[in-house]
């Protein structure tokens, strides 16, 4: 009985944390209008349902392949189109908050570097691909 009882909790729990996680991530969506922005930068407003659906579906995949005890071994090249595609979704949603946030004006502004921006976003750049190598270089390997 015992065991029945801390399995429910752990159960209501478990569903708790991901309500909480999931309605954290559709306010950052929807408050920040994220998708929306992808759509306007790409334009192709036809697409909105595609965007959202494209969003939803990779979450529910990617948390099914998280807590699922299976193994799904894949080619190298279905291996690097699948990062390649997590690196510009990543990469797109970074941009996205990047821009209606305006994080380096601000940033610029604040450091004193107005007249440096563009050295400003190469550096963010360059040190981005370059942690990225390096934990794939020496702990992924």
């Amino acid at each position: 009985m015992k065991e029945i009882i801390v399995n429910f909790f752990q159960a209501l729990i478990g569903f708790s944390g991901g309500i909480a996680v999931g309605a954290g991530f559709v306010a950052f969506l929807t408050v920040l209008g994220v998708i929306p922005r992808m759509v306007q930068l790409t334009k192709r407003k036809k697409l909105v349902k595609v965007y959202g659906a494209c969003v939803l579906i990779a979450s529910i995949f990617g948390t099914f392949i998280s807590f699922a005890n299976i193994s799904w071994d894949q080619p190298t090249i279905m291996l690097i189109i699948w990062g390649l595609l997590h690196g510009i979704f990543n990469g797109m949603l970074a941009a996205a908050l990047t821009e209606v946030l305006n994080v380096f004006p601000v940033l610029s502004k604040r450091i004193g570097m107005d007249d440096y921006l563009l050295f400003l976003l190469m550096a963010f750049v360059f040190g981005k691909i370059a942690g990225s190598l390096f934990q794939w270089l020496y702990f992924v390997k």
